[in-house]
C-alpha cells in the first residue's frame, strides 16, 4: 500500500500543469464550501444573538391572543401580570409589556403603529428605554426604532400627533415627543413600533396593572404555562431563523453542487485521458505481477490525490482568507433591513472543525468514487494488447 501511495504521488506529479489545474479548482471548491457555510452558521449565531439582546431576552410568556402577526389581535391579548411572577419583576428579571393599537400622523400623513409600553428602568433588553425617563410636560416621551424614523422622516426632537383606543373603546389623542432614535439588527424591534413608559400607557388605555407580554432573562429555568398566559422558549421564538437557514443552505447546495460538477468533471477528464495515454504503462504493471485490482486501485488512489493535494493547497491561501473573513466579516451591499428578518449589515462567518472535517472527506470521497468510474475499464484490458498500446 505504501508503495502504490508513493507511484501514485510520484505520477501525478510527474502529470505537471494537468494536476496543478485539477487541484486549483477543487481548492477553490473546498475555500468556497467552507466560507459559504461558515457566513450561513455566522448569520444564525448573530441573528438569535440580536434577537436576545433587543427583542425576546431568556424567553417570554404571550398572552393567550396574543399573535404578533395580527393587530387585530391587540384589542384583546392583554391581562393582569400573573401574581407568580411578582418576585421577578422585584428582581428586574422580568419585565412585562403592554402593546397597543395606534396611529400617528407625522406632517398630517397617517400611520398605523404597535404603541408599545415598557419600564424606563429595564435591564433584559437593549433597546434604550432609561431615555423614556425624561420629564416632558405637554408630551408623552417616546422613543422610535431608526427604519420607523426613516420611512416617516421623524427625527429626535420632533411631535408627534399619536392616536388609540382605551379599554372602553373610546378613542383618544396626546402629543409624543421623540426622546432618542436607536438603531439595531432586528427590524422587527424598530419597524411600525413606538415605546412610551408602561405606566403612562395603562393610564392612556385604561388597562392598569395588565400587559401583553412579559419577557424574561433567565432561560435555563424550567417554566410552565401560566393560566392564559403561554410560556415561549428562546428556541421557539428563534425557530423562524432556523427555518431561514435551512431554507438558504438548501439553496446554496445547487451552487455547490454545480462548484463540485465542475470540478470532477476535470478530475473525470484527466483520469480517462491519462488511461488513454498510458496504456502501455498499465499493461507493464500487469506484466510485472500486479493483479488488475491493484492497478485499478493504483489509478483510484492517483485521482484521489487530487483532493489531498487540494486540501494542502487550499490550507496555504485559504486559511488566511477565512481568518480575514471571520475578523472583518462580509459587508451586504444592500440594507440588511430590508429582509425584514434579524441579520447584520455586516456578517461574520464561524467556522467549526466540524465544517472543515466534513467538507474535507465530502469532497475526498466524490473524488475518489469519479477517479474510480474510468479505471474500471482497466480490468477489462488485455495485458498483451495494452503492451503494444491498442485500446481493446
Amino acid at each position: 500500500m505504501k508503495t502504490a501511495l508513493k507511484l501514485a504521488f510520484r505520477n501525478l506529479i510527474g502529470a505537471g500543469l494537468r494536476t496543478w489545474l485539477n487541484v486549483l479548482v477543487l481548492s477553490f471548491s473546498f475555500v468556497v464550501i467552507i466560507w459559504m457555510n461558515g457566513l450561513m452558521a455566522g448569520w444564525d449565531y448573530q441573528a438569535k444573538t440580536d434577537m436576545t439582546n433587543w427583542q425576546i431576552g431568556g424567553g417570554q410568556y404571550w398572552h393567550e391572543q396574543y399573535d404578533p402577526y395580527d393587530p387585530f389581535t391587540l384589542t384583546e391579548s392583554h391581562a393582569p401580570v400573573p401574581a407568580g411572577f411578582s418576585d421577578e419583576l422585584a428582581r428586574g428579571t422580568m419585565e412585562p409589556i403592554l402593546v397597543v393599537q395606534g396611529t400617528i400622523y407625522p406632517e398630517g400623513r397617517m400611520q398605523p403603529v404597535a404603541i408599545t409600553g415598557i419600564r424606563p428602568g429595564q435591564e433584559i433588553l437593549m433597546i434604550p428605554t432609561f431615555a423614556l425617563d425624561t420629564v416632558v410636560t405637554d408630551a408623552v416621551p417616546a422613543v422610535i426604532g431608526a427604519v420607523l424614523s426613516r420611512n416617516m422622516q421623524v427625527k429626535e426632537g420632533d411631535r408627534l400627533t399619536m392616536r388609540w383606543r382605551d379599554a372602553n373603546g373610546m378613542f383618544d389623542a396626546t402629543e409624543i415627543l421623540v426622546i432618542k432614535v436607536f438603531s439595531s439588527n432586528v427590524p422587527a424591534v424598530e419597524a411600525g413600533q413606538i415605546y412610551i413608559p408602561l405606566e403612562k400607557l395603562r393610564s392612556m388605555t385604561l388597562l392598569e396593572d395588565e400587559a401583553t407580554l412579559v419577557t424574561f432573562s433567565d432561560s435555563e429555568k424550567e417554566r410552565q404555562d401560566a393560566g392564559e398566559w403561554v410560556h415561549k422558549s428562546k428556541d421557539e421564538l428563534t425557530a423562524p431563523v432556523d427555518e431561514i437557514i435551512k431554507t438558504k443552505t438548501v439553496g446554496q447546495s445547487v451552487f455547490y453542487g454545480i462548484l463540485l460538477l465542475l470540478a470532477m468533471l476535470a478530475v473525470f477528464d484527466t483520469q480517462v485521458l491519462s488511461i488513454f495515454r498510458r496504456q502501455k504503462e498499465i499493461g507493464t504493471y500487469i506484466a510485472l505481477g500486479y493483479t488488475r485490482r491493484e492497478v485499478v486501485g493504483l489509478f483510484t488512489v492517483e485521482g484521489a490525490m487530487h483532493s489531498v493535494l487540494a486540501a494542502v493547497v487550499a490550507a496555504l491561501y485559504g486559511f488566511p482568507f477565512l481568518w480575514w473573513q471571520a475578523r472583518e466579516g462580509w459587508t451586504m451591499p444592500i440594507e440588511a433591513s430590508e429582509f425584514g428578518m434579524a441579520m447584520a449589515q455586516t456578517l461574520y462567518p464561524v467556522y467549526s472543525a466540524g465544517l472543515v472535517i466534513a467538507t474535507v472527506l465530502i469532497v475526498v470521497l466524490v473524488t475518489t468514487i469519479v477517479s474510480y468510474l474510468p479505471s474500471r475499464k482497466i480490468a477489462k484490458m488485455n495485458p498483451t494488447e495494452a503492451l503494444r498500446g491498442r485500446i481493446q
